[in-house]
């Protein structure tokens, strides 16, 4: 179980990571020409991109590596390398980072995989590598990792098939595969990003340092992050905290059940964290947690594009009752709510519409509405002070042109509150959708998938909130909460303990002034029959215990004790 912090202090201060993202030198340890191979796969990855900076084949047996001179090490080369990448076993490793260290190159890709995900042989060698870096000061990304991508500086030390195009996104991923196959999803759909980063095991340079360095890079507008472990908690919500008062931070968290958990573990080596505890975290630090990849997108478009809501209530402006039904059921499961609509916008709709229309929110405008009618009507909507945003559904019928639907939708991006739209169907909402992309209006093939977006900008809303009314701790510690928590959390800490009892962490909780129950800890049977005589009649009995955390399981609990008897 990961543990998190009681506090978040401004404190963290990530070396630069320029050298990974615009390097003027490269060199390759283990290039090859044998096809298949990772390193040849890099190697033809840096030449096609095309990186202007210069490149350095590193293979012991070959004179030459694609038609570029091959040097036998790191030490042959004509200068020091601002970037070494590795892709040779992870027994080499280890050499190969001294080597980098005595020579002065400032950062290593390492996408060797062998490492901590293997078992302690494979923790040994990190350690040994940790230990040569820190010496020198080097930083690594790694190891275990498909590499880096920056398309502004053509830089594609991968081996993804494919570069990506250049845009204002940055994808940050401990996964490699779900790099690629974002990376595949993103040239289909013209989908640009400042950066596409693999994290692997983060050995050193983890969800801090990224998230501050892109938190401050003009060139990136939206933070999209894959993660399966926190990694250091500390440095990742000060950089995510402060990052997100700039720029939204989009989060998919994997290893959400215990069975998930497990897979992380086997996956990465490291434990997945308490999910119920990492959700408030993400909450408080303004991050916006989605469930799906698609949504991570989806989101990531949207909040660039769209005034964010000042609520959860939405209206829905549709052509058809099912659609907006599906749509209003996806937003109650994602804790959104329908507006409700003020008895004069419901007179003005009356005045428009036919008699038979739905009389409500949805907004039912019949199948036969015409443009002008779903103007007015989306219009008549947004006016009502009860509505904080607006979901159009279009769907195809003989009577509908869905193209000037989409145009009339274009003025409503007046109104200050945030308009989405679904037109559903295929080919014959084509050139509807292209008109809504021109003009900034995000539209989804499924009206439950836009309202459950809506009910997701709501709640980055709500953090953002959160975020600017909480106030930042001071860098000085004063007062007792600070010593009482320090002393709990050492004493845990010291007995090698990565989670606290009940009793310690009801310690900290009462500390920082958070009520909780009265709770007396008995070392001895008459001391627990002497806490209840004070405490007073029921009471519950616990077993208190450093190793045990479900007591239910072992009959550690016993409820309502109504005498000493």
């Amino acid at each position: 179980m990961t543990t998190i912090s009681p506090q978040i202090r401004r404190t963290y201060t990530p070396v630069g990571l320029e050298a990974f993202l615009h390097p003027e030198s490269v060199a390759l340890v283990g290039a090859s020409d044998a096809a298949g191979k990772v390193g040849q796969i890099v190697m033809q990855n840096l030449l096609a991109s095309p990186f202007a900076g210069v490149i350095y084949p590193v293979n012991a047996t070959r004179d030459t590596i694609s038609g570029h001179k091959a040097y036998k090490s790191l030490a042959e080369l004509p200068s020091t390398p601002e970037l070494a990448v590795i892709v040779t076993p992870a027994r080499t490793v280890p050499a190969i980072i001294a080597e980098c260290s005595e020579l002065g190159v400032p950062a290593a890709l390492i996408i060797s995989a062998g490492f901590r995900e293997t078992g302690s042989e494979g923790i040994k060698l990190e350690q040994q590598i940790l230990t040569l870096a820190r010496q020198s000061g080097m930083r690594i990304i790694g190891p275990n990792c498909l590499g880096v991508m920056s398309p502004c500086s053509h830089l594609n030390a991968t081996f993804a098939a494919g570069m990506a195009l250049q845009g204002n996104v940055a994808f940050l991923s401990q996964s490699g595969a779900l790099c690629t196959a974002v990376l595949d999803w993103s040239l289909e759909e013209h989908v640009g990003f400042s950066a596409l980063i693999s994290l692997g095991s983060m050995l050193d340079v983890s969800w801090g340092d990224v998230i501050r360095h892109f938190g401050d890079d003009p060139s990136t507008k939206c933070i999209v992050i894959y993660m399966e472990t926190v990694g250091d908690p500390r440095a990742f919500l000060s950089a995510a905290r402060e990052a997100s008062l700039k720029k939204p931070i989009v989060l998919i968290k994997a290893g959400r059940s215990e069975v998930a958990a497990k897979a992380t573990m086997s996956h990465t080596g490291s434990l997945a964290g308490s999910d119920a505890v990492l959700d408030a975290a993400f909450r408080r630090c303004g991050i916006l947690r989605v469930k799906t990849i698609a949504d991570m997108f989806y989101m990531a478009e949207v909040l660039g594009k769209q005034p964010h809501p000042n609520g959860p209530r939405l209206t829905i402006v549709t052509n058809a009752g099912g659609p907006g039904v599906l749509a209003t059921d996806a937003l109650i499961e994602y804790e959104g709510t329908l507006a409700d609509l003020s008895a004069d916008t419901l007179n003005e709709l009356n005045r428009l519409l036919p008699e038979h229309w739905s009389h409500g929110n949805p907004v039912d405008v019949l199948g036969d509405a015409s443009p002008e009618r779903y103007a007015q009507a989306m219009e008549i909507a947004l006016r009502d002070p009860e509505t904080d945003g607006l979901l159009a559904i279009v769907t195809p019928q003989g009577m509908t042109s869905s193209t000037e639907i989409a145009r009339s939708m274009v003025s409503l991006g007046n109104a200050g509150k945030p308009v989405l739209a679904s037109f559903m169907g295929g080919t014959g909402m084509r050139d509807a959708i292209a008109v809504l992309n021109a003009n900034g209006i995000p539209s989804f093939p499924y009206p439950d998938s836009a309202a459950r977006i809506f009910e997701y900008m709501w709640q980055y809303s709500r953090n953002l909130q959160t975020l600017y009314e909480t106030p930042l701790i001071d860098e000085e510690d004063s007062g007792p909460a600070p010593d009482v928590v320090g002393t709990t959390l050492r004493r845990a800490s010291d007995t090698g303990r990565t989670v606290l009892t009940e009793a310690e962490s009801k310690i900290i909780l009462h500390a920082y002034g958070i009520p909780v129950v009265e709770t007396i800890v008995a070392l001895e049977e008459d001391l627990a029959v002497a806490a209840a005589a004070r405490l007073g009649f029921p009471v519950v009995l616990k077993l208190n215990s450093e190793t045990i955390t479900h007591k239910t399981d072992v009959g550690g609990v016993v409820l309502n004790l109504a005498s000493l008897d």
